[in-house]
Protein backbone atom coordinates (compact mmCIF):
# COMPACT_ATOMS: atom_id res chain seq x y z
CA UNK A 1 0.00 0.00 0.00
CA UNK A 2 1.42 3.29 -0.84
CA UNK A 3 2.10 5.97 1.81
CA UNK A 4 0.07 9.16 1.87
CA UNK A 5 1.70 11.93 0.97
CA UNK A 6 3.17 14.50 3.63
CA UNK A 7 0.24 17.10 2.03
CA UNK A 8 -2.11 15.38 2.07
CA UNK A 9 -1.94 14.14 5.77
CA UNK A 10 -1.66 17.82 7.17
CA UNK A 11 -5.01 19.06 5.37
CA UNK A 12 -6.35 16.49 6.89
CA UNK A 13 -4.99 17.15 10.50
CA UNK A 14 -6.41 21.12 10.04
CA UNK A 15 -9.80 19.97 8.84
CA UNK A 16 -10.30 17.95 11.63
CA UNK A 17 -9.04 20.58 14.28
CA UNK A 18 -11.47 23.39 12.58
CA UNK A 19 -14.22 21.15 12.78
CA UNK A 20 -13.36 20.82 16.70
CA UNK A 21 -13.20 24.18 17.09
CA UNK A 22 -16.90 24.79 14.96
CA UNK A 23 -19.09 22.89 17.54
CA UNK A 24 -20.67 25.01 20.42
CA UNK A 25 -19.60 24.66 23.97
CA UNK A 26 -21.47 22.61 26.52
CA UNK A 27 -24.64 24.70 27.76
CA UNK A 28 -26.76 24.03 30.76
CA UNK A 29 -29.56 22.49 29.83
CA UNK A 30 -31.92 24.59 32.25
CA UNK A 31 -30.51 28.29 31.73
CA UNK A 32 -29.04 27.67 28.45
CA UNK A 33 -25.41 29.53 29.95
CA UNK A 34 -21.97 28.29 30.07
CA UNK A 35 -21.48 26.19 33.13
CA UNK A 36 -19.49 28.20 35.84
CA UNK A 37 -17.71 26.68 38.67
CA UNK A 38 -19.82 27.25 41.38
CA UNK A 39 -18.53 29.97 43.90
CA UNK A 40 -17.82 28.85 47.26
CA UNK A 41 -19.80 29.86 50.22
CA UNK A 42 -18.19 31.44 52.87
CA UNK A 43 -18.98 29.23 55.86
CA UNK A 44 -20.99 30.71 58.51
CA UNK A 45 -18.89 30.66 62.15
CA UNK A 46 -20.72 28.29 64.79
CA UNK A 47 -21.72 29.76 67.89
CA UNK A 48 -18.50 29.89 70.53
CA UNK A 49 -20.37 27.31 72.65
CA UNK A 50 -18.15 24.99 75.13
CA UNK A 51 -19.47 22.08 77.30
CA UNK A 52 -17.96 21.28 81.05
CA UNK A 53 -18.53 20.82 84.44
CA UNK A 54 -21.43 22.60 85.71
CA UNK A 55 -21.35 24.72 88.94
CA UNK A 56 -24.09 24.76 91.24
CA UNK A 57 -25.92 27.64 89.80
CA UNK A 58 -24.57 26.86 85.77
CA UNK A 59 -25.87 24.59 83.08
CA UNK A 60 -22.37 23.34 82.07
CA UNK A 61 -22.66 25.15 78.71
CA UNK A 62 -20.21 27.94 77.70
CA UNK A 63 -20.47 31.06 75.81
CA UNK A 64 -17.39 33.28 75.05
CA UNK A 65 -16.21 31.58 78.00
CA UNK A 66 -19.05 32.50 80.35
CA UNK A 67 -21.06 29.92 81.92
CA UNK A 68 -24.60 30.48 81.23
CA UNK A 69 -26.86 30.59 84.48
CA UNK A 70 -29.57 28.51 85.51
CA UNK A 71 -33.38 29.53 84.83
CA UNK A 72 -35.08 31.01 87.23
CA UNK A 73 -38.69 29.76 86.76
CA UNK A 74 -41.95 31.24 87.59
CA UNK A 75 -42.05 29.94 91.51
CA UNK A 76 -39.63 33.02 91.64
CA UNK A 77 -42.46 35.67 90.98
CA UNK A 78 -42.20 36.37 94.35
CA UNK A 79 -39.14 38.08 94.21
CA UNK A 80 -39.47 39.35 91.27
CA UNK A 81 -42.60 41.55 92.59
CA UNK A 82 -40.51 41.89 95.99
CA UNK A 83 -41.42 45.53 97.70
CA UNK A 84 -37.98 46.42 97.74
CA UNK A 85 -36.80 45.79 94.62
CA UNK A 86 -37.16 49.98 94.12
CA UNK A 87 -34.55 50.67 96.93
CA UNK A 88 -31.96 47.73 95.76
CA UNK A 89 -32.35 48.01 91.54
CA UNK A 90 -34.35 51.20 90.99
CA UNK A 91 -36.44 50.65 88.36
CA UNK A 92 -37.86 54.33 88.15
CA UNK A 93 -34.70 55.44 87.43
CA UNK A 94 -33.92 52.82 84.71
CA UNK A 95 -37.57 52.99 83.30
CA UNK A 96 -37.08 57.17 83.19
CA UNK A 97 -33.69 56.56 81.26
CA UNK A 98 -35.47 54.68 78.32
CA UNK A 99 -35.92 56.68 74.84
CA UNK A 100 -39.32 55.66 73.76
CA UNK A 101 -41.35 57.68 71.36
CA UNK A 102 -45.25 57.87 72.07
CA UNK A 103 -45.63 54.56 69.38
CA UNK A 104 -42.53 53.17 69.56
CA UNK A 105 -42.82 49.26 70.03
CA UNK A 106 -40.02 47.84 72.25
CA UNK A 107 -40.06 43.69 72.87
CA UNK A 108 -39.50 43.08 77.18
CA UNK A 109 -37.32 39.71 76.56
CA UNK A 110 -37.92 37.54 79.70
CA UNK A 111 -40.48 39.41 80.88
CA UNK A 112 -41.21 37.08 83.70
CA UNK A 113 -44.34 38.69 85.92
CA UNK A 114 -44.64 41.82 83.63
CA UNK A 115 -43.20 44.04 85.94
CA UNK A 116 -41.00 45.85 84.11
CA UNK A 117 -43.75 45.69 81.31
CA UNK A 118 -46.43 47.36 83.00
CA UNK A 119 -44.41 50.03 84.07
CA UNK A 120 -43.31 51.09 80.18
CA UNK A 121 -46.66 51.28 79.64
CA UNK A 122 -47.38 54.59 80.11
CA UNK A 123 -44.48 55.60 78.00
CA UNK A 124 -45.79 54.44 74.84
CA UNK A 125 -49.28 54.85 74.90
CA UNK A 126 -49.85 54.87 71.08
CA UNK A 127 -47.30 52.20 70.83
CA UNK A 128 -47.04 48.97 72.73
CA UNK A 129 -44.68 46.43 75.09
CA UNK A 130 -44.15 42.90 73.42
CA UNK A 131 -43.66 41.35 76.93
CA UNK A 132 -41.83 38.13 75.51
CA UNK A 133 -41.44 34.98 77.76
CA UNK A 134 -40.41 31.22 77.06
CA UNK A 135 -42.50 30.15 80.24
CA UNK A 136 -46.63 29.90 79.51
CA UNK A 137 -46.91 30.13 83.13
CA UNK A 138 -45.09 33.40 83.18
CA UNK A 139 -47.58 35.38 80.36
CA UNK A 140 -50.62 33.32 81.88
CA UNK A 141 -49.86 35.60 85.01
CA UNK A 142 -48.70 38.55 83.17
CA UNK A 143 -52.18 38.30 81.12
CA UNK A 144 -54.08 38.26 84.44
CA UNK A 145 -52.60 40.78 85.92
CA UNK A 146 -52.91 43.34 82.69
CA UNK A 147 -56.58 42.55 82.32
CA UNK A 148 -56.89 43.27 86.23
CA UNK A 149 -54.97 46.61 85.57
CA UNK A 150 -56.81 47.40 82.69
CA UNK A 151 -53.56 47.93 80.24
CA UNK A 152 -54.57 47.35 76.92
CA UNK A 153 -50.89 47.86 74.99
CA UNK A 154 -49.07 44.88 76.73
CA UNK A 155 -49.00 42.04 74.87
CA UNK A 156 -48.08 38.25 75.91
CA UNK A 157 -45.98 36.93 73.67
CA UNK A 158 -44.49 32.93 73.49
CA UNK A 159 -41.12 33.00 72.56
CA UNK A 160 -38.98 29.73 72.47
CA UNK A 161 -35.37 29.61 73.47
CA UNK A 162 -33.34 30.38 70.52
CA UNK A 163 -36.00 32.42 68.89
CA UNK A 164 -38.22 35.04 69.69
CA UNK A 165 -41.15 34.39 67.26
CA UNK A 166 -41.21 38.46 66.11
CA UNK A 167 -41.33 39.53 62.68
CA UNK A 168 -38.42 41.49 61.56
CA UNK A 169 -37.50 44.68 61.50
CA UNK A 170 -40.70 44.95 63.55
CA UNK A 171 -38.95 46.61 67.26
CA UNK A 172 -38.00 49.92 68.03
CA UNK A 173 -36.81 49.27 71.26
CA UNK A 174 -35.89 45.92 73.03
CA UNK A 175 -35.08 45.70 77.49
CA UNK A 176 -33.57 42.82 78.68
CA UNK A 177 -33.48 43.25 82.87
CA UNK A 178 -30.96 40.21 84.81
CA UNK A 179 -32.30 37.67 82.05
CA UNK A 180 -29.86 37.85 78.88
CA UNK A 181 -27.08 35.69 81.59
CA UNK A 182 -30.21 32.88 81.47
CA UNK A 183 -30.67 32.02 77.51
CA UNK A 184 -29.17 28.70 76.76
CA UNK A 185 -28.93 30.11 73.05
CA UNK A 186 -27.54 33.05 73.46
CA UNK A 187 -26.35 33.31 69.85
CA UNK A 188 -29.74 32.20 68.01
CA UNK A 189 -31.13 34.47 70.33
CA UNK A 190 -29.12 37.94 69.55
CA UNK A 191 -29.77 36.76 66.03
CA UNK A 192 -33.60 36.63 65.99
CA UNK A 193 -33.32 40.16 67.91
CA UNK A 194 -31.22 41.61 65.91
CA UNK A 195 -33.03 40.91 62.81
CA UNK A 196 -36.36 42.23 64.74
CA UNK A 197 -35.25 45.33 65.31
CA UNK A 198 -35.30 48.20 63.15
CA UNK A 199 -31.97 49.40 61.85
CA UNK A 200 -31.14 52.13 64.54
CA UNK A 201 -33.13 50.52 67.00
CA UNK A 202 -31.84 50.55 70.85
CA UNK A 203 -31.15 47.46 73.03
CA UNK A 204 -30.98 48.66 76.92
CA UNK A 205 -29.31 45.63 78.55
CA UNK A 206 -29.62 45.60 82.57
CA UNK A 207 -27.10 43.05 84.12
CA UNK A 208 -26.35 42.68 87.89
CA UNK A 209 -22.18 44.36 87.58
CA UNK A 210 -20.04 41.60 87.55
CA UNK A 211 -17.16 43.18 88.50
CA UNK A 212 -18.42 44.81 91.97
CA UNK A 213 -18.55 42.03 94.79
CA UNK A 214 -20.35 44.10 96.81
CA UNK A 215 -23.65 43.57 94.39
CA UNK A 216 -25.25 40.89 96.83
CA UNK A 217 -25.26 38.19 94.04
CA UNK A 218 -24.72 35.08 92.79
CA UNK A 219 -21.58 35.28 90.26
CA UNK A 220 -23.49 33.55 86.94
CA UNK A 221 -25.96 35.67 87.38
CA UNK A 222 -23.83 38.94 87.26
CA UNK A 223 -21.89 40.06 83.72
CA UNK A 224 -19.10 42.52 83.29
CA UNK A 225 -19.24 45.15 81.01
CA UNK A 226 -16.64 43.78 78.93
CA UNK A 227 -18.13 40.38 78.99
CA UNK A 228 -21.75 41.90 77.71
CA UNK A 229 -19.58 43.73 75.17
CA UNK A 230 -18.27 40.79 73.54
CA UNK A 231 -21.03 38.94 73.16
CA UNK A 232 -23.20 41.28 71.83
CA UNK A 233 -20.76 42.88 69.12
CA UNK A 234 -19.61 39.60 68.26
CA UNK A 235 -23.47 39.35 67.26
CA UNK A 236 -23.70 42.34 65.37
CA UNK A 237 -24.44 45.16 68.03
CA UNK A 238 -23.08 48.50 68.18
CA UNK A 239 -22.07 49.53 71.63
CA UNK A 240 -23.46 53.19 72.40
CA UNK A 241 -23.23 53.79 76.18
CA UNK A 242 -22.94 52.16 80.11
CA UNK A 243 -25.15 55.12 82.02
CA UNK A 244 -23.84 53.57 85.49
CA UNK A 245 -26.06 55.37 87.14
CA UNK A 246 -28.39 52.14 88.92
CA UNK A 247 -27.28 51.01 92.13
CA UNK A 248 -26.50 47.69 91.39
CA UNK A 249 -26.61 47.19 87.66
CA UNK A 250 -25.09 48.59 84.75
CA UNK A 251 -27.16 49.74 82.26
CA UNK A 252 -25.90 49.50 78.75
CA UNK A 253 -27.13 50.96 75.97
CA UNK A 254 -26.49 48.95 72.19
CA UNK A 255 -28.27 49.43 68.68
CA UNK A 256 -28.63 47.77 65.53
CA UNK A 257 -26.28 49.34 63.18
CA UNK A 258 -27.79 51.10 60.54
CA UNK A 259 -26.32 50.45 56.95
Amino acid sequence: MKALPLTLIVLSLLAVCGWVMRQPAAVSEKSGTLPTSPVPTPPIPAPDYRSGLATPDGIGKFFHGREIAKVMGHPAIGWLERENREDEEAPTKAIAALDLAPDAVIADIGAGSGYYSFRISPKVPQGKVMAVDIQQEMLDFLGKRSAELRITNVVPHLGTVDDLKLPADSLDAALMVDAYHEFSHPAEMLASLLKSMKPGGRLFLLEFRGEDPRVPIKELHKMTEAQARLELESAGFRFVSNRRHLPWQHFMVFERPRP
